[in-house]
């Protein structure tokens, strides 16, 4: 049986529906997998609240310099305790993930330090946060900050021979990407992670470790920061926001390098002592909270996009099977038009700005041309059903989110009657 851009779209969807019921079947015990992650991080979510006694008063913003705002600060104490950090730096203030990350690493890098990535090319929008030696833009390079990039092997695991030779005298921060970013390549897991920390402190035991966890938090059962990262950085319109988060990010690690952090967000003296928050503080403590469940949701559909792409013949990264460390569902396409009706497809599925359709562009902070579905509460907020793509080779999608298991669940079937309906894919069946 086939079907292409000329049958209707009720016959396209009900055929659409039989391949999702195989598919979830196919996934099941992976899909039961994730919720037994989901509950656990629940647990120990709301033990972190119970520790630290979180009351409704605690909900209240402050105005002004916001001195003394009971809230915030323990909100910064739960976050530790949830990452198993020594110190957290929880805010609205933070405008991205890369405002976040910038401000992490600004922070506690100078003038002659080295930063080496050990994990490649980071993603797009932190190369003009690297800059180049005297751009003008006050970039890191142009502060005066060396830095330095270990490539990946071809198969996507670390060049050791090349780390051992790239550390040097100079070398402050080992920085590594735990997400794939715009990279045919698996995502390190926390295991993993644990792992470079102690060979690159064998080599340099003074060297701080940075990772940009963004799409990480909640997947597995630890946290880069438990074992043994000394930075940290993510942002709230992403995972721990819960979809309720309005806008923020966090920074994690030592007491020592979560101050420095802060002193680059505010002033120096003031750090995170001051600062309003508004009436943010609900949606971040209650994000948080339903974290652990939305990000379980979220991986499930990846999981079951990878399924339904894989019995279509289609190439994913990662395979249904495998382990997941975040959200990020990647699918190898086999043209432009492909990729650009994917996308589409999965904009048309939103409960908001369904009607729009996004067209590639060139997006600030990015190398290539962008198409982005966003069709979210959040402007921006990655938790949510979204998908994004670079027009270029290999013509990879990468498709993150969803704050049910069947908003995503519909995404894909809705991408796929776009695809069909386009004539861009044929589905036969015997």
């Amino acid at each position: 049986m086939s079907y292409n851009a000329q049958e209707d779209n009720e016959s396209v969807w009900d055929e659409l529906e039989k391949l999702a019921d195989e598919a979830e079947e196919l996934a099941a015990g992976q899909l039961r997998s994730i919720d037994r992650i989901a509950e656990k991080n629940q647990w120990k979510v709301i033990r972190a609240f119970q520790r630290h006694q979180v009351s409704d008063f605690h909900f209240t913003g402050s105005t002004g310099y916001g001195y003394n705002d009971r809230g915030r600060e323990v909100l910064d104490l739960v976050y530790a305790d949830v990452f198993g950090a020594e110190a957290a730096l929880v805010r609205p203030h933070f405008v991205s993930g890369t405002h976040t990350i910038g401000c992490a690493l600004f922070g506690v890098l100078r003038p002659g330090d080295e930063l080496l990535y050990i994990t490649g090319k980071p993603y797009d929008t932190l190369h003009k946060v690297i800059g180049k030696p005297g751009d003008g833009t006050g970039s890191l390079q142009d502060w005066g900050v060396r830095y330095n990039e270990v490539a990946l092997h071809e198969d996507g695991s670390l060049d050791w021979t090349g780390i051992e030779a790239g550390i040097n005298e100079r070398t402050k921060v080992i920085g590594i990407q735990r997400s794939r970013g715009y990279s045919w390549r698996a995502s390190f897991t926390v295991a993993e992670i644990g792992d470079m920390v102690q060979r690159v402190k064998q080599i340099k035991p003074d060297v701080l470790v940075f990772v940009d966890n963004c799409y990480g938090e909640f997947t597995e059962l630890l946290e880069p920061t438990q074992v043994g990262v000394d930075l940290m950085a993510g942002s709230l319109i992403k995972n721990p926001g819960g979809g309720l988060a309005s806008t923020g990010g966090y920074i994690v690690g030592t007491a020592a390098a979560v101050e420095q952090a802060a002193y680059r967000l505010t002033a120096p003296g003031i750090g995170g002592e001051v600062g309003a928050m508004l009436d943010t503080l609900r949606g971040i403590y209650q994000g948080l909270f339903l974290a652990p469940h939305l990000v379980g949701q979220a991986v499930k559909g990846s999981v079951f996009a990878s399924a339904m792409f894989e019995q279509l013949g289609f190439e994913t990264k990662p395979h249904w099977s495998e382990p997941r460390t975040d959200l990020i569902q990647a699918v190898r396409f086999g043209g432009a038009e492909q990729l650009i009706a994917f996308v589409q497809g999965i904009q048309k599925a939103a409960a908001v700005d369904s009607h729009v359709v996004p067209e590639p562009w060139d997006m600030p902070g990015y190398e290539h041309p962008v198409i982005m579905a966003a069709g979210t509460f959040i402007q921006g907020g990655s938790l949510e059903l979204s998908a994004d793509a670079p027009i270029r080779e290999p013509y990879i999608a990468y498709m993150q989110g969803g704050l049910t298991f069947a908003h995503a669940k519909f995404g894909v079937l809705t991408a796929l009657r776009r695809l069909i309906n386009n004539g861009l894919i044929i589905i036969k069946r015997n």
